[in-house]
């Protein structure tokens, strides 16, 4: 996990569509959307590397542009989630049940930020 100038909080990254940004602007920049009943996983991922490769790879053929955005959540509250890696050395998530992200969003320090953006154009 990044770890951002503040110890007490985990750096994460969340690649996201046009209408997942959408929400996460509806909420003021604070929160995470539910997730869809066909998704009973948020993962956000540990690294901005993955972030990018899912943007790129998934969100731009699927959406036309895909997004990174960065966000800080409390330490110590991560800790109850195990790391989960899903291919590559880098390939890392947090699996984070869909009844849980609302606790999660509570230890969500600060803003989410978009820090990169992907289209096809642009690409």
């Amino acid at each position: 996990m990044t770890t951002p100038p503040n110890p007490t909080v985990v750096r994460l990254y969340r690649p996201t569509g046009p209408k997942e940004l959408a929400l996460v602007e509806e909420s003021g920049w604070r929160a995470c959307p539910p997730r869809l009943p066909e998704q009973p996983i948020f993962y956000p991922v540990l690294n901005e590397w993955y972030a990018t490769k899912i943007a790129r790879e998934w969100n731009v053929p699927h959406a036309g542009v895909g997004f990174v955005c960065e966000f800080d959540v409390d330490a110590e509250y991560l800790e109850r989630f195990a790391v989960q890696q899903v291919g590559g050395q880098d390939v890392l998530e947090l699996w984070v049940p869909a009844e849980e992200l609302e606790e999660f969003n509570a230890h969500i320090v600060g803003k989410i930020r978009v820090i990169a953006r992907y289209d096809t154009v642009r690409n």
